[in-house]
């Protein structure tokens, strides 16, 4: 029941899902006289779902706190009981993401040495290829242990889902200087130098950094992540438009355009934000995706294909050997504040 466009393209998504690979098995949480006008057109689904009706739900605006005490009957909040309870191998939701990361977190608790759980996406580059960031607005103000944390989750998610036998990680600041940076990004550097990863260590990166490829893993808080996020999607969908107008212009553009649409297709597909769609909430004892709010059908598909692979490529089982290689049962004394989630 979350996101613009619920329930339609979370059923429509689901059904794109079905479509193609019969053996999942969705169980649905929300509104059943909203969703099963929906289900009649989504023929694919028809033997691959388990509906759970509850009339409650959880809006964008509602704070974490608020939900965590309120939303314990919502949908969110049963979707997330459902993989506390192995009836499910992961949940996906467009809903509220302060409220995701907060439910979760009391529901599914933290990996072991984890303080804070952070939100995983990859953002396309140059190579081609791919750089997975974190954290992505989970949490907006880190200490340098929870940072070296998300480094060392990130690595291990780099390794699973890129199949990248050592990836390289670098932390985002505003220049390559030691000297530059707050002082948990200078600290964070250091957990790093003297770490198992130190020779996975770049150093620092700067933002254009991120679509160079210059790292496989990019590194920063969540306020700053989120932002970059945003800003790289809008670029993404500004040269986008830009492409696709020019080549409307004119007659010769249009003829211009059919000699070129192979190629145009390519990079059009490869700058659409929607194949890059499903975010996990790493750090959690269980699979959870967050999808964009916005998401349309097959964006909120492409989540949906996100979760599958995690599941399959057992994402949890590598970020708990590579927490035990790398912390040694370090932890930080970061307080939390869900308010702040």
């Amino acid at each position: 029941m979350g996101g613009d466009h619920a329930p339609k393209s979370i059923i429509e998504g689901a059904n794109i899902i079905s479509a193609s690979n019969s053996k999942t098995h969705f169980l649905l949480y929300g509104d059943e006289n909203l969703i099963l006008p929906l289900l009649a057109k989504c023929p694919a689904l028809k033997n691959n779902f388990t509906l759970h009706h509850t009339d409650q739900s959880i809006s964008a605006e509602e704070k974490p706190s608020i939900a965590l005490r309120k939303g314990t009957k919502s949908s969110m909040r049963l979707a997330i009981n459902a993989v506390k309870n192995q009836e499910a191998d992961a949940v996906v939701s467009a809903g509220n993401t302060g409220a995701l990361m907060a439910i979760s977190k009391i529901v599914l608790r933290s990996l072991p040495d984890i303080d804070r759980p952070a939100i995983v996406t990859f953002v396309p580059n140059q190579k081609p290829g791919a750089t997975v960031m974190l954290d992505m607005g989970a949490n907006v103000d880190c200490n340098s242990d929870v940072l070296f944390q998300f480094a060392i989750m990130g690595h291990a998610f780099a390794k699973v889902v890129l199949k990248i036998e050592n990836p390289s990680i670098g932390i985002l600041n505003v220049g390559s200087e030691d000297l530059k940076g707050s002082d948990a990004v200078r600290a964070a550097s250091a957990l790093l130098k003297d770490s198992v990863l130190s020779d996975s260590f770049h150093g620092y990166v700067e933002g254009d950094d991120i679509t160079k490829g210059t790292v496989d893993v990019v590194v920063t808080d969540g306020f700053c992540g989120n932002i970059t996020l945003k800003a790289i999607e809008g670029m993404a969908k500004m040269v986008s438009g830009a492409i696709k107008q020019g080549f409307s212009n004119s007659f010769l553009a249009k003829i211009g355009y059919c000699l070129a649409s192979f190629s145009l297709k390519s990079v059009l597909k490869r700058l659409n934000p929607k194949n890059y769609n499903g975010a996990m909430l790493v750090g959690l004892n269980g699979i959870v995706v967050k999808s964009h709010g916005s998401a349309d059908k097959e964006s909120f598909a492409n989540a949906i294909k996100v979760a599958i692979s995690l599941v399959e490529d057992k994402i949890n089982d590598t970020i708990i050997e590579e927490i035990k290689a790398t912390t040694n049962g370090c932890n930080g004394d970061y307080s939390e504040n869900d308010e702040n989630i």
